[in-house]
């Protein structure tokens, strides 16, 4: 009988242990995803925003193809119509080829996303956008 109690002891302990790794894990998992990316160039994958250390980053999904234009950079598009040229997402290596940025940090000074554009700075036009359903901070 005793060692009963201790295996119910045990599994309620162990119970209650997996509860607040779950909610702690659901917590840091603040993640959002935009539809498919729609546009001329641009028309595979999604973004998902999500928070790492208090920033907020912007990651393009595996089946998103990077356009085969001279200079694809990321662009965002903020709730209130402000727009944002941002990094390259391909980068030229002396070395093995094109790097892709597929991952980037937003910077501080922008507010919120409800779009982010696939943008060629070479041809200056939009090659692909995808929208979150609402903002995201």
């Amino acid at each position: 009988m005793n060692s009963i109690r201790k295996t119910s002891v045990l599994a309620l302990i162990a119970a209650v242990a997996l509860m607040f790794t779950a909610t702690a894990f659901a917590a840091g998992m603040d993640a959002h995803t935009t539809g498919k990316f729609a546009g001329p160039k641009a028309n595979t994958g999604f973004v998902t925003h999500s928070n790492k250390d208090g920033k907020s980053v912007l990651t393009l999904s595996e089946d998103f193809v990077v356009p085969d234009t001279p200079d694809p950079h990321w662009q965002i598009v903020t709730s209130d119509g402000a727009v944002f040229l941002l990094d390259k997402i391909k980068v030229k290596n002396l070395i093995g080829g094109d790097k892709v940025r597929k991952e980037i940090t937003l910077p501080p000074y922008v507010k919120d996303v409800a779009k982010v554009q696939i943008y060629c700075a070479w041809a200056e036009v939009v090659l692909g956008e995808a929208s979150f359903s609402s903002p995201v901070k």
